[in-house]
């Protein structure tokens, strides 16, 4: 297909040099070919936040492929830059009229007032809006004052340097240094949206390879390891690989279905350290197509034809749930946890925010009426295994939603649980864990004696250490506490005298821990297990022996 020179040096032509000549790449229905596949994966390329530079051979084309885009595409944000004193090979053009063109919408979009004059300020304000630099500094919250792509011949091609370009598109055939220089466009990379550039090219593409391989070979001194990105088919293996670890490592802490974090800090940081690994090869994949709802992809070999397939091993329901026990790890660790060794763990903020909230209701409910099924049968073999299916779906909810699950489906069995039609098990887990938590902030106000209301509006702002005592809060609250009903609980369940200052700092940190962490069961004294106002139903025996109660009302 390329051209290539044979062993006493005579360039021997290619298809492709055959179909340049011909102008195979000058057609308007390449042409549109060219500009449906940006817009079919434009979302994908740009990570809807980045913009692209699209290099066509000459003014007339990027004219062209402006009218193209412009027609084909209205809300898509684009312009195109080229120097207007150049003459073209296709000087029939009417420069002036297309400049006007240009000009006319660009300031209808931005509420700008250039000229052909001052077409020099508008390349200055193209360049700043493509950067992100004064005055348009914040611009990646204003997306209507973005520019998405912008179309060139030469122009920004060289010098230009921003890392809101995250993808090169090109018309037009590059070689050498013009290869290097443009391609270093997108090599700022930024963040885990831009894990690496991209470029796209659509011209004579086996004759690009040659020259992309050439122009490699010249300027890396022949070493050109690690100038490219891995591609997708060793994206997904990469996945595989590291997810057969982390698998690996909660099956030797004897955690079979990821329903919750290994008990050891060494595990954890090593859970950590290999989610964080697997997301970097997630998110290069789906800038590379990537989507999970097709978790099987096909390749094949240019050069042999061979095709092979790869696939991902896990779902994203398995990933959400490994999501769920990573943002677990950000929380203040409760009382059943390791205790911390002081090193933090090299958690990504932006995995933390990955929402789980929308795992797959169905994966759960659909058990969860299986074993309503098998509760009502007089399988004792049905209804075991149907309890197991469903406690494996329990990997979906947090720790503590999965011990209030395991209550319901306690009382479920004894027959405590009145089931109504329509409530899903979420439903009831809320329910439980609302009824828990009313009965945590009634107790620990009555044993020391606060005022019961601030408690409650403080645990509804979610607050942290940074937080907690804003505008005087939590020194409000304190002054509401009943000092000696405070200390005499105190003294309970230390079995010590404790002096009225010491009082003082164990009420702070007993509050301040009770807040943080959203609540929890106060631990029992004497006089502790008297101030339960609301009737508590039956408990099992394992439940009665815990350390800590559950306490739940009605």
């Amino acid at each position: 297909m390329a051209g290539y020179r044979n062993e006493i040096g005579k360039y021997v032509k290619g298809i492709e040099d055959y179909l340049l000549a011909a102008g195979q790449y000058r057609t308007a229905e390449h042409q549109k070919m060219v500009v449906q596949d940006i817009l079919e994966n434009w979302s994908t390329m740009s990570s809807d936040r980045f913009h692209g530079i699209f290099a066509t051979s000459s003014i007339a084309e990027a004219c062209e492929y402006y009218h193209i885009f412009k027609e084909s595409a209205p809300n898509l944000k684009v312009t195109a830059l080229f120097d207007p004193s150049i003459d073209n090979d296709d000087g029939n053009i009417a420069k002036e009229d297309a400049l006007v063109e240009l000009i006319t919408d660009y300031n209808n979009r931005y509420k700008q007032s250039f000229t052909i004059p001052t077409w020099g300020k508008m390349k200055k304000d193209i360049q700043s809006r493509l950067a992100h630099k004064r005055p348009y500094e914040r611009i990646e919250y204003a997306p209507d004052e973005q520019l998405d792509l912008l179309i060139v011949v030469d122009q920004m091609l060289t010098g230009y340097d921003s890392k809101w370009i995250n993808v090169l598109y090109l018309d037009k055939i590059l070689r050498y240094e013009s290869v290097i220089q443009a391609f270093s466009r997108t090599n700022r990379l930024f963040g885990k949206d831009k894990p690496f550039g991209s470029i796209k090219y659509y011209r004579a593409p086996y004759t690009m390879e040659r020259n992309i391989n050439e122009a490699v070979k010249v300027y890396s001194g022949d070493k050109p390891l690690g100038m490219f990105a891995i591609k997708l088919d060793k994206n997904i293996e990469n996945m595989n690989y590291i997810f057969g670890q982390i698998k690996n490592l909660f099956e030797i802490a004897g955690i079979f279905s990821f329903e919750k974090l290994p008990a050891e800090m060494a595990e954890r940081s090593q859970f950590v350290k290999l989610f964080n690994e697997f997301n970097g090869y997630l998110e290069a994949a789906k800038v590379q197509g990537f989507m999970w709802d097709r978790l099987s992809y096909t390749f094949k070999n240019e050069d042999t034809g061979k095709e092979w397939t790869v696939s991902l091993d896990l779902d994203e329901t398995t990933y959400k749930i490994l999501v769920l026990r990573y943002k677990e790890l950000s929380e203040p660790p409760g009382p059943t946890d390791p205790i911390d060794d002081g090193t933090p763990y090299d958690l990504a903020g932006y995995i933390t925010t990955i929402d789980t909230g929308d795992i797959d209701a169905n994966y759960m409910n659909l058990r969860f009426e299986k074993f309503q099924k098998a509760l009502d049968g007089d399988n004792p073999e049905d209804k075991a295994i149907a309890k197991e299916e469903l406690h494996k779906t329990f990997a979906v909810l947090t720790q503590e939603e999965q011990k209030y699950a395991n209550i319901f489906l306690h009382d479920m069995e004894t027959g405590d649980a009145v089931i109504e039609n329509g409530k899903t098990l979420r439903d009831y887990i809320n329910e439980y864990m609302e009824n828990a938590k009313n009965d945590q902030i009634h107790r620990i106000a009555f044993v020391l004696g606060l005022d019961e209301s601030q408690l409650r509006n403080m645990m509804a702002l979610r607050l942290d250490e940074a937080t907690i005592n804003e505008f005087g809060r939590l020194d409000n609250l304190k002054a509401t506490v009943d000092k000696n009903k405070a200390r005499a609980y105190l003294e309970t369940i230390s079995g010590n005298k404790i002096a009225m200052p010491k009082v003082n700092i164990q009420i702070d940190k007993l509050l301040r821990s009770f807040i943080i962490t959203g609540g929890y069961e106060i631990q029992e004294s004497s006089l502790g297990k008297n101030v339960n106002v609301y009737p508590i139903e039956s408990q099992t025996d394992e439940l009665m022996a815990a350390e800590e109660p559950i306490r739940r009302t009605k």
